[in-house]
């Protein structure tokens, strides 16, 4: 016996031929049976959602508790919609086995709406364009030129490629951040518990036997009673601190002051520039070999480097591109830049091949990262051991040198 296909209720809006909106429910086994009859009626559908989703049914969902949509959660899906679609799938059939599929809740959602788009006759790159915050702006101009060109599964591998890349990249920082990071976090807790809780203790009990105190000692007392009195002003203006950088890091005003600085820092400064360029040219390269123009992949991968110096040498290399010059020169006017990284973009123009230059470039300075990222892992160690031995042994000898006269000040 065959099983009966469960319907559902859609609410849907549509527009007639009068240009008249109108929203309304119907009853269908999917959102595209609701789309094809919509079309049928001479309706130009807007779209089509699932009922329900509001009342004693609809999912509760805490605001910032929500699962995220990282990179990596992209890239797998760009992957897998190049395979499906490569094999030969349509785009409609591969995103439905993309939402069924996804366990991130969030990026289901999305990729749920972005079907629907689809489905009721909007391009894939503008289904992808009403969601900015899930998509990166390289992703859906790059998605646009696979459209218009006929090979949008090539460039989705070209897309998935340069996630997985930029995935690696951050991954590969962040387990040379993590060890240093927590051990400052706990030489700093542990610093705070003792000037909050041990060194008033010593300090009564010195007080009570009188006495000079030496000098170290005096020092930690001092910090303590000024511990005391400011942790929870400092705490507060810390959180404070940390909600407004939330909201305004990624202002133009503040990115201006503060980034440049960044390429300053005496260890991790030449280490950010080797991020800020692999970043820039791989993003190039993918986008000039997927067919993006020029001087709109330059405005992309310009605010995607992640550093503002790069965003104005950016500008300035469209400027140049815009009067018919070339790419490269302007780029060795910018320090940020390496003389071998603009030599090789300048033979890349020569001879055509600029994207897979660019490759190379972004290839050679993944590798530089990653040979940066271990040798200050293996400096860092051991530094910050010997910081935080230094701290908690320095607090420990200062508070014990007093005890070295309690038997004179008993006598």
């Amino acid at each position: 016996m065959a099983t009966a296909t469960a319907v559902k209720k859609y609410e849907y809006e549509a527009r007639d031929a009068a240009g008249k909106t109108r929203k309304d429910t119907m009853e269908a086994p999917s959102s595209a049976a609701v789309a094809s009859r919509l079309r049928e009626r001479g309706y130009t559908v807007l779209s089509v959602d699932e009922a329900g989703g509001k009342g004693l049914n609809a999912d509760i969902t805490i605001p910032g508790l929500e699962q995220r949509i990282g990179l990596k959660d992209i890239a797998i899906m760009s992957r897998q919609l190049a395979t499906m679609i490569n094999a030969g799938l349509s785009l409609l059939r591969a995103m439905q086995i993309l939402t069924d599929q996804t366990e991130n809740k969030s990026l289901q959602k999305v990729l749920a709406e972005v079907r629907t788009d689809v489905e009721t006759g909007k391009s894939f790159s503008m289904a992808l364009g009403r969601h900015p915050n899930t998509f990166p702006p390289l992703m859906i101009n790059m998605v646009k030129a696979g459209e218009v060109g006929g090979f949008l599964d090539s460039v989705l591998v070209s897309i998935a490629e340069n996630f997985e890349k930029e995935v690696a990249l951050r991954n590969k920082i962040k387990s040379a951040m993590t060890y240093p990071v927590v051990v400052f976090c706990i030489a700093i807790l542990a610093v705070a518990a003792m000037l909050l809780f041990i060194v008033p203790v010593f300090a009564e009990m010195f007080e009570n036997l009188g006495g000079e105190l030496p000098f170290a000692t005096q020092i930690l007392v001092t910090l303590s009673d000024i511990m005391k009195i400011g942790a929870i002003p400092f705490v507060i203006a810390l959180v404070l601190f940390s909600i407004w950088w939330g909201k305004n890091k990624n202002r133009y005003e503040v990115r201006e002051k503060v980034e440049p600085v960044y390429l300053k820092l005496p260890v991790f400064g030449k280490l950010i520039q080797k991020i800020a360029v692999a970043r820039f040219t791989r993003n190039l390269g993918a986008m000039v070999r997927s067919g993006v123009p020029i001087l709109q992949a330059l405005d992309i991968v310009g605010q995607a480097s992640g550093n503002v110096v790069i965003e104005r040498a950016t500008k300035d290399v469209q400027n140049s591109v815009r009067r018919g010059d070339s790419l490269a020169g302007p780029l060795a006017a910018h320090k940020v830049f390496p003389p071998m990284v603009v030599q090789m973009i300048a033979v890349g123009e020569d001879t055509g091949a600029l994207d897979t230059m660019l490759d190379k470039v972004a290839d050679f300075y993944d590798q530089e990262v990653e040979a940066t990222t271990e040798q200050l892992t293996s400096l860092i160690e051991p530094i910050m051991i010997l910081f935080l031995g230094s701290m908690i042994g320095g607090m420990v000898i200062a508070l014990y040198m007093p005890i070295f006269k309690v038997f004179d000040l008993i006598q």
